[in-house]
Parts: structure tokens; sequence; C-alpha cells
């Protein structure tokens, strides 16, 4: 009789480290943003690597365990700062000056105002999962409508600051958000409060028999 011997791989919970790759490039960008430090000289490595490598690798983690959410949101805000990050090298010259004389911000505004309308989901989503990760969605709708108005030269000003703060205040929440999630799975129990889902989205289901509710399971 033929044996069969099953393998389980286990893979990690990568909410922790992709959270702290958002954390780490928002911190640093928005000092930027709001006049504490100059240039992007040390923004963009950090873009590429935390941002936008180190999200993706949580992502593809994410995808591994079946989480849709985890996997499209790390995945998605990886690529992005990808592509802030290229986009800021071609205005510095980095591609040539030919492509840094082309540069056109309000191409940007409308990138960033997809985004929101992606975050705007994600937001919704997240009303599902634990109150810190809600409230780092809700702000990131703030940054990328500061980034896309302002981009778009409409209330410039205000716009950017109101950017460059949601910006600081995701890089807070988000630090906090991979110290909870670490600790938590690392000990067992709430060691940091995160919240409970909200609670408000479920599945209207019509009232079932006992024999039927069997039949679906």
């Amino acid at each position: 009789m033929k044996q069969v011997q099953e393998v389980k791989l286990t893979t990690a919970d990568p909410s922790g480290i992709g959270l702290f790759g958002l954390a780490l490039v928002t911190l640093v960008a928005s000092t930027q943003k709001l006049g504490w430090t100059d240039g992007l000289g040390f923004v963009i490595p950090w873009a590429i690597f935390l941002g936008g490598l180190m999200q993706l690798y949580a992502s593809m983690l994410d995808a591994k365990l079946g989480n849709t959410f985890g996997a499209t949101a790390f995945g998605a805000y990886g690529f992005f700062w990808l592509a802030v990050g290229a986009s800021w090298m071609t205005q510095a010259g980095v591609f040539g000056a030919e492509l840094a004389s082309q540069v056109d911000g309000k191409q940007l505004g409308v990138a960033f105002l997809g985004y929101l309308a992606f975050t705007i989901f994600m937001t919704i989503g997240a009303l599902e999962t634990n109150k810190v990760l809600f409230s780092i969605f809700f702000l990131i709708n703030f940054l990328f409508l500061g980034l896309g108005l302002s981009n778009l030269g409409i209330l410039e000003g205000f716009m950017h600051e109101m950017a460059a703060i949601a910006e600081l205040l995701i890089g807070i929440l988000s630090v906090y958000g991979a110290g909870a999630n670490v600790l938590n799975k690392h000990f067992g129990f709430s060691f940091l409060p995160i919240g409970k889902p909200f609670g408000i989205i479920g599945k209207n289901r019509p009232q079932e028999d006992e024999s039927s509710q069997h039949a679906s399971h």
C-alpha cells in the first residue's frame, strides 16, 4: 500500500514588516513635504527599498496566505512608491535631460486621484480588519486627495500642507501598527490594542433552517 505524506508549509503574517515599510517611507517623505528636511536625495532610496520592495515582499507573503486584501494593499502601495521614486529620479534628470524637460505634474495629479479612488475601496474593507489599520487607510485618503489636487494646481498650498500632515500621521500610526502586529503574534495575546473590527458590514443572508445550513457547509 502506497503511503502519502503531506507536507504543510507555513508562512508568517507579513503585516508587521509591510506596515513598517510604509511607516518609514512616509515618515521620511513627510519631513521633506513639511520643510523639516531638504531635497529628495535620501528620500528616494527609502521610497524604493522600504516603501516599494518591502511592501511588495509583504504582498507576496499575503498572497501565499490567501489574504486578498493584504496582498492587494501592500502590492498596490509598494508599486506606488516604486513609481514615485522613479518619477522623482526622472524629475532630477537621472534618466536624461530630455525626459526631465517633459515632466508635467498634472500627470502625477491624475495618478494620485486614481490611488485616492482605490484607497476609498480599501478603507471600506479596512472597516472589518481593525481600527488601527482603518485609521491608516482613512489618513491615506487625505494624503492622496492633497497630493492629487496640489499637483493639479487646485488650492496648491493648502492641499500640499494637508498631504504632508496626513503622511506624518500615517507614518506614526504605521509604526504602532507594525509593532502591535509583531508583539501580539509573538506573545499570543493582545499586548498592544489595535481595536476590533467595526462590525457594520456583513453579508445579508435569508434565514435558513438547520438542515440547509449543514448542507451549505
